[in-house]
């Protein structure tokens, strides 16, 4: 009989991989994740609802079940009060940057829905998780550059003569808005958060899922379909996040937030309660940790994620714990406010996220 109750636990789910060319171990080898296949990983979709790519529930009494299916079931209890979304709104992804990521960008909203067909574009952010020492990324474009010159400097690959070229460093964290041209590695493992999207376009003379050559007359097209959707103004940098002393021993560093997601990073030495006021996907980038539901314990890995319905309002963390907290916001009640609390300004709140331009 298919279970009807709506979630009440963890939801534990399947982990799509991509295998693109730049990826390599370090999600198994640096972060622990030791269930997933052998040979290069490039990215592992923690908690996706992307066609042709999504998550299913792998254990319990929704087992087998899309995550697309719970969010068309169970819409409050999963994603919170009030919400009636059609997917699941947010993707969570580790990648390993081994080798060099493509140049490429994701549209914004607007252009998506006008140019690919799509309800969305994919607005991101990127925190890194461990980089080698001069690790740097390209984010967005140098002032004063024109969609000719552009189009110039990426058929010839000059990136460095139009984009624009970040120090990376373990910690911090960028907000990328659609329709910013990006790039990170190599050596460089990130958790990333974003809109549940799949649209790019790049501009490489390769493929990124095999090396293999891209014909030039393709690459020009790819480079014009690129340039429709390029937003000229986002200027983003990397932020070390807001920091907010939440108990003896418990931290919690907000690392970005916007309309469409939030992260933040919780170091805790013994116990903390975290709110669950929304769906949550809790990923774990320390030792392995016990979570507590009422009467329910449970351990969760090292590199694991684990999905927490909006009808938990909360899960008890048994540390020491280092774990990530990405979620939908309202942004007043859950960032903004007690960050006003804690004594941080409105600019420097702006910044987690596209007041960072």
């Amino acid at each position: 009989m298919t279970a009807r109750r709506p979630p009440s636990l963890p939801l534990h789910l399947s982990t799509p991989v991509a295998r693109h060319v730049f990826g390599g171990r370090a999600i198994v080898d640096r972060l622990g994740r030791d269930d997933l296949p052998g040979g290069r990983i490039a990215e592992a979709w923690e908690v996706s609802d992307v066609d042709g790519t999504a998550s299913v529930v792998v254990d319990g009494p929704l087992a087998g079940r899309p995550l697309r299916e719970l969010v068309a079931t169970w819409p409050e209890e999963l994603l919170g009060p009030g919400c009636d979304d059609a997917v699941f709104p947010f993707l969570t992804k580790l990648i390993d940057a081994a080798g060099t990521l493509p140049v490429h960008l994701h549209a914004d909203d607007e252009t998506a829905r006008r140019l690919e067909g799509t309800p969305t574009g994919k607005t991101e952010a990127w925190h890194v998780l461990d980089a080698a020492p001069g690790a740097t990324a390209l984010c967005g474009t140098q002032p004063g550059v024109d969609a000719d010159r552009l189009r110039e400097a990426l058929l010839a690959g000059d990136f460095d003569d139009v984009l624009r070229r970040l120090p990376v460093r373990a910690g911090e964290t960028i907000y990328v808005p659609g329709g910013t041209l990006h790039s990170f590695g190599p050596d460089t493992l990130v958790h990333e958060i974003e809109q549940t999207s799949d649209v790019v376009q790049h501009a490489m003379p390769w493929h990124m899922e095999d090396g293999s050559p891209v014909p030039p007359g393709e690459q020009r097209a790819n480079i014009e379909a690129l340039l429709a959707e390029w937003d000229p103004a986002p200027r983003p940098e990397f932020r070390p996040g807001l920091a907010i002393d939440v108990d003896d021993g418990v931290s919690r560093v907000v690392l970005t937030a916007g309309p469409y997601f939030a992260l933040d990073r919780w170091r805790v030495a013994r116990r903390a309660a975290i709110d669950v006021a929304s769906a949550t996907v809790l990923t774990n980038v320390g030792a392995p940790v016990r979570l507590r539901v009422g009467d329910h314990v449970e351990g969760l890995g090292r590199g694991r994620s684990v999905l927490l319905p909006a009808a938990l309002g909360s899960v008890t963390v048994e540390g020491p714990a280092d774990v990530l907290a990405g979620y939908r916001p309202d942004l007043e009640r859950d960032v903004s406010a007690p960050l006003r609390a804690a004594g941080y300004g409105a600019d420097a709140v702006a910044r987690l996220g596209a007041g960072d331009r």
